[in-house]
Formats: C-alpha cells, sequence, structure tokens
C-alpha cells in the first residue's frame, strides 16, 4: 500500500496517460509542502517501473506488492532506471546542502543515454525542483526541450510561479490541495498509529492540510503553543505572568525544536484571530500579525535569543486582546 491520501484525480490522471500509451515526458507535481507529492512522484515511479517491466501490478492506484521485483529493488535505492535528486546531505553539519547542483542535475544523463535495463522507461525525480541553483535549472531546461525516449521528470514544486517559465510550459501540470481533516487523520493514523486522540487533533489543526508539516509538530505539544497565543490575545496579560512562564519554557537548548515549532505556528495564530475581528480590531490584529511574521522568520537567521524573542510575541499577542484596545507591544 502506498498511503497516498486525497490524491485520487491526480493518480487517475497518470493511469489513464499511461492506459492511452500518451504519458507526457515532464510532469510538474505543484503545491503546498507537506501534502504528500513526494510520495505520490516516488509511489508513480515505482507503479510505473513495475509496469513497464510486467506483469501489472494488480492492486489499485499505485499499490505495487512490496515482494514485486522492481519494488524490492526500488525500497533498496538500487534500481538502475530511477535517479531521485534532492539536496544533498552534508555529514559534517547535519543538515543539507542549500541548493540542488548542476552537477547532480547532470547526472541523469547516465540515466537517460541508454536504453532502460529492466524496462523501457527511465525516471527522474527532482524534489524539489525550487532548489535547483540558475545552472542546474538551464541544464535541466535542455533535457526539457529535448526530452529522452521513454524517459520521464517528475519535477516537484512548492511554488510553482517562482519556476523558469520555459520550464512550466514543456511539464504537464497536477495541482496538489491541502488535505481535508478526515484524510488527515487517517495520514497520521497510518504515519505514528501511537498518536493519542488528542494530540493527533491538534496536529491535524495545525497541520493546516499537511501531514508533512503536522508530523513536524508531533511530540512538541503544539496544542498548548496555540492555547497560551490565544488567551494572550484573548484576555491579555497584566502582570506578564503569562509572558514571562511562557518565554522561559522556551529557554533552555533542549526546547530549540519547540521553539522553532512556535516560531513556525505563531503567525498562522495571529492571522486566524485576525479573521474574526473587524473594524480597528481587524487593523491592529493585521499590524500585529506582520510584526510577528518578519520576527518569526528573522529569529533563527539572526540568532535572536528564545526566550526574548517569545516574550517580544507574547506582548503583541497580550495587546491584541480586548481590554487593550491596541496591538501596541507591552514592555
Amino acid at each position: 500500500m502506498t498511503n497516498l491520501l486525497g490524491h485520487d484525480a491526480n493518480i487517475a490522471a497518470i493511469r489513464a496517460a499511461a492506459d492511452e500509451g500518451r504519458l507526457h515526458h515532464a510532469w510538474l507535481l505543484a503545491g503546498p509542502e507537506g501534502v504528500g507529492k513526494g510520495l505520490f512522484a516516488r509511489a508513480a515511479a515505482t507503479w510505473l517501473l513495475a509496469d513497464g517491466a510486467g506483469p501489472r501490478p494488480a492492486g489499485p492506484g499505485f499499490d505495487v506488492d512490496p515482494s514485486h521485483r522492481i519494488a524490492a529493488l526500488i525500497a533498496a535505492g538500487s534500481h538502475p532506471d530511477l535517479r531521485i535528486v534532492e539536496r544533498l546531505f552534508r555529514e559534517k553539519t547535519g543538515d543539507r546542502a542549500r541548493n540542488i547542483s548542476i552537477e547532480q542535475v547532470r547526472t541523469l544523463n547516465t540515466v537517460f543515454a541508454t536504453t532502460g535495463s529492466m524496462s523501457p522507461r527511465r525516471i527522474a525525480i527532482i524534489d524539489a525542483i525550487d532548489d535547483l541553483e540558475p545552472k542546474a535549472a538551464n541544464a535541466l531546461l535542455k533535457s526539457l526541450e529535448e526530452p529522452p525516449t521513454d524517459g520521464l521528470f517528475f519535477l516537484i514544486s512548492h511554488a510553482p510561479g517562482r519556476l523558469l517559465p520555459t520550464i512550466r510550459s514543456r511539464c504537464r501540470t497536477l495541482r496538489f490541495g491541502a488535505l481535508d481533516d478526515a484524510a488527515m487523520d487517517r495520514a497520521l493514523r497510518a504515519a505514528d498509529p501511537d498518536l493519542p486522540d488528542a494530540e493527533r487533533a491538534a496536529l491535524i489543526a495545525a497541520g493546516d492540510g499537511s501531514p508533512g508539516r503536522a508530523l513536524r509538530f508531533a511530540g512538541l505539544d503544539i496544542a498548548t503553543i496555540d492555547t497560551t497565543l490565544d488567551r494572550l490575545m484573548g484576555e491579555g496579560d497584566p502582570t506578564n505572568a503569562i509572558r514571562n512562564g511562557f518565554a522561559r519554557s522556551m529557554a533552555l537548548k533542549a526546547a530549540q525544536p519547540r521553539y522553532e515549532a512556535f516560531l513556525d505556528r505563531a503567525p498562522s495564530r495571529f492571522a486566524a484571530a485576525a479573521r474574526r475581528r473587524q473594524g480597528a480590531a481587524l487593523d491592529d490584529a493585521i499590524t500585529a500579525w506582520e510584526r510577528v511574521r518578519q520576527l518569526c522568520a528573522s529569529a533563527v537567521r539572526l540568532s535572536l535569543d528564545p526566550q526574548t524573542t517569545v516574550f517580544e510575541i507574547s506582548g503583541i499577542a497580550a495587546g491584541l486582546a480586548p481590554a487593550t484596545g491596541s496591538a501596541k507591544d507591552r514592555t
């Protein structure tokens, strides 16, 4: 089973194209980050390569029995006709490179220079095409302009509007939207069957239709972050007791993942507060949202002190409480 949820129309589009012998050489998988585009590309590649090698997988959608020889090779990362390109992991720093390089894109030539080893099809997945450095994007464009016979590209994009128009024009676009709550619930249950019901509900609310985003918050008590910000915006904090306690809880080095989740989540809570307001209160909320959005975006990059940052954002939240009548920060 592929555990693909909420993307039935896109699965049907690939299968229909294969059935009718009109598979486009480049598919742009476009939509929000974390909704399953990467999983979709890998599942589609597995199904197409298994279908090409025969016999066609008997299951629905992109389901391929894990014991199928093609599925086993792909799971082991050793299928000769599939290449996945993504930002390289750097062991020394424990993170990934900022971009996908031109050298990485050029390695695709080894896949497409000869006929397929196990079927006519050869497939490249770029996850994500948004990460290509300019020279790499130009190198890819050349391949798209002169597509290899029986070669397919799955190009994953979280921001397709930023891509070169010449790349977009050579692709067939599949749109991926946010999942509804029911699909989110199934996705989270499949990813982590041991999640308590209350945490799963909080993650569904915080995920905004993206299982990947929701799972990044797992184990970080995202519900308390939400409820604390909502309480500050609803009731204020005349004695600063809530602000101080909240800020101190983010101060320890061990709290860094939760602090980063707070920075990710806070702008959404301010945006939600703005949607519930009108008139001057709405103006205040929009101003507060903009301040918080900018602060959260720069906090890690500028190495701002976590305790001070949380205290400041909490003050902006408290300033939105009806009793204050203003979005001005309490200091």
